[in-house]
């Protein structure tokens, strides 16, 4: 199959990756570096005029360029089927115009915090939801194709509404780097010997806020609606909270204490409800953290041995302060598995400080 790929930035450029061995992979961007990069890191080769006309165009660009990219495919090449797998649906549903019926949005949930090509990984995919929003006169060919192309990079189709997609990204993407983003804001104004002293907890929530502030205004423009609904119960909530922490500021340190459980307890029933790994129920992982002296080689010589024991790593989190001479590798594998594998690593010199179980 021949698949024109438009935008040569993290998302386009991995897909080429992902399907640039079984086809025939044309490479479009507004920046001829940017093309080039990606025809470099192997995602395919840059078209030109004479290129022959592509089977399916997958547009791979901003939301706000998203529809004018995808009318232009649908213009240009007039038996091709052409998606789009940009954040947002529903503005670009509605700005396709004519050919609209080989048109069918797709939204992979797969992303980094960082961006372009030099980031792109063949293997984003795996194991994630690929979204596919058909609108009232997709043809069924076109949907078909694209559920093809998700299994080909190792993703699951999910079939929504425009509808139905945005105002799920808007709770589980959308929101979340914001929040991630306006927690990492605080950061500016924090001496560097508070710094020294952040862990493990403050770089999870705040990992996703090195991204790409120009990409994500546009996304939060095009799906403003969900976003703004979402804030709002935030704020609600941030407001007893804030109320229960001023009592205690100024009546005494118990008298706010159900508002800061209320949270903390919601949180819990919340973060439970996360899928696990490869979208099923959520599993229960037992956690083995064992001391990484900070020396070259010793974090691959942990990762070889583990499988020597024969465990495998579900999960892995690392912690690791300037001021420390070691890390602290945290190591989720199967709850059967957690016993041996400290043992196994005692006895090969490690020190294994704890084993517990947690919730993935």
């Amino acid at each position: 199959m021949i698949i024109r790929i438009v935008g040569s930035g993290l998302l386009g450029t991995s897909i080429g990756l992902a399907l640039s061995k079984d086809h025939e992979i044309q490479l479009v961007d507004a920046s001829p570096i940017m093309a080039a990069l990606a025809e470099d890191l192997g995602a395919g080769k840059q078209a030109s005029e004479e290129s022959t006309a592509p089977d399916l165009v997958i547009v791979a660009t901003p939301p706000d360029v998203a529809a004018d990219m995808v009318n232009d495919a649908l213009s240009s090449f007039p038996q091709a089927i052409v998606t789009d797998v940009a954040s947002v649906k529903n503005i670009v549903v509605a700005e396709v115009e004519g050919g609209k019926e080989r048109y069918v949005g797709s939204h992979p949930m797969a992303g980094r915090e960082r961006s372009g090509a030099i980031a792109a990984d063949g293997d984003l995919f795996i194991g994630r939801p690929w979204v596919v929003v058909p609108h009232e006169t997709t043809i069924p060919s076109a949907v078909a194709l694209i559920k093809q192309i998700a299994m080909e990079v190792g993703a699951f189709p999910v079939e929504m509404t425009a509808e139905a997609h945005d105002a799920a990204v808007a709770r589980v993407s959308h929101v979340p780097q914001l929040m991630s983003s306006l927690l990492a804001a605080t950061l500016t104004e924090a001496t560097p010997t508070s710094l020294d002293l952040a862990g493990q907890g403050l770089r999870d929530v705040t990992r996703i806020a090195s991204s790409d502030a120009k990409l994500w205004s546009t996304i939060i423009a095009g799906n403003p609606g969900p976003v703004s609904t979402i804030l709002k119960d935030i704020r609600t909530r941030l407001d007893g909270l804030i109320d229960g922490v001023d009592r205690m500021v100024t009546e005494d340190s118990y008298a706010g204490v159900s508002e800061v459980a209320k949270v903390v307890s919601d949180g819990n029933v919340g973060v439970s409800r996360i899928p696990g790994k490869h979208g099923g129920a959520p599993m229960r992982y037992a956690t083995v953290t064992v001391l990484v002296p900070d020396q070259p080689g010793e974090l691959g010589r942990l990762f070889t041995e583990t499988g020597e024991i024969g465990a495998n790593i579900e999960d892995l989190t690392l912690e690791h302060s300037r001021a420390q001479p070691v890390g602290r590798a945290a190591i989720a594998v199967n709850p059967s598995q957690a016993r041996p594998l400290a043992d196994g690593l005692e006895e090969r010199g490690w020190t294994v400080a704890s084993v517990e179980m947690e919730e993935n």
